[in-house]
Parts: structure tokens; C-alpha cells; sequence
């Protein structure tokens, strides 16, 4: 299965990250970039993997609370680059993120000429619609 940007996946097996801690299976993230783009059956994803919900004390400690605190975030465990086989689709971006997230994720890929075309067509599509 081929994932996208913005895709919400778990882990399918525990994995090592780069300061040797290890994530567990089922921690859930969300995909933030693809590698090789299946270049040479070499896809690769990074993932943000998260947490529970905290927030700071107030020494600026991390402390463990619950969705409803109006300080709570999610904590960011780790950035892990994972195969396809390590990682199951819980949700997809369409799902979770707008449109417009998804445009300018796209947008920031492609080139100069590429962005001009898409530039005329939106202006197409702006001057039909008016």
C-alpha cells in the first residue's frame, strides 16, 4: 500500500530510534514526508510518532493531563523514517487534514514551471466560476 502525506498510520512491529529508545507497536503518528517515491521499490516514510496528551508545569516540565486542558498537546516521541511493511492506515489525510493542507504540501514539491501551470489553471478555474 502506497502512503500519502498527512496519512495517519500505527506501527505495525516496535521500532529503534535515533537515540536507541524503541517505540512500541501500535504507537500512532502521521506521515510528514515520502522518501524515493517507490524509486527502485525503496519507498520510505518519515513518520511523527506521538505520544500522550501533556503540558508544561509551571518549571516548564512536561506533565502527563488529558485532551480537555486547555494548555494539553500531544507530545512528539520521535521523526522515524519506516518502511510500508512497518506501518498500517488508520486514517486518511483526506480525513484529517483540508484541502488546502493537502495543496500546499504538493505545492512545495514541485517546480517553478509546474507551479505556473497550476497558477493558470487556478486562474481559469477562478474567471469560469465568476
Amino acid at each position: 500500500m502506497k502512503f500519502k502525506l498527512f496519512d495517519t498510520v500505527q506501527l505495525t512491529e516496535s521500532i529503534a530510534t535515533s537515540d536507541d529508545s524503541h517505540l512500541p507497536l501500535d504507537t500512532i503518528g502521521t506521515v510528514v514526508e515520502i522518501l524515493n517515491d517507490g524509486e527502485n521499490g525503496g519507498e520510505a516514510y518519515l513518520v511523527e510518532l506521538f505520544g500522550d496528551w501533556v503540558k508544561y508545569d509551571s518549571d516548564e516540565n512536561l506533565i502527563a493531563t488529558d485532551r480537555n486542558d486547555p494548555d494539553a498537546f500531544i507530545e512528539t516521541l520521535a521523526v522515524a523514517m519506516v518502511s510500508p511493511h512497518q506501518i498500517r492506515l488508520l486514517k486518511p489525510a483526506s480525513e484529517t487534514v483540508g484541502i488546502r493542507a493537502q495543496l500546499l504540501a504538493l505545492i512545495e514539491e514541485l517546480s517553478d514551471p509546474l507551479l505556473q501551470e497550476i497558477a493558470d489553471f487556478a486562474e481559469f478555474l477562478k474567471q469560469k466560476v465568476a
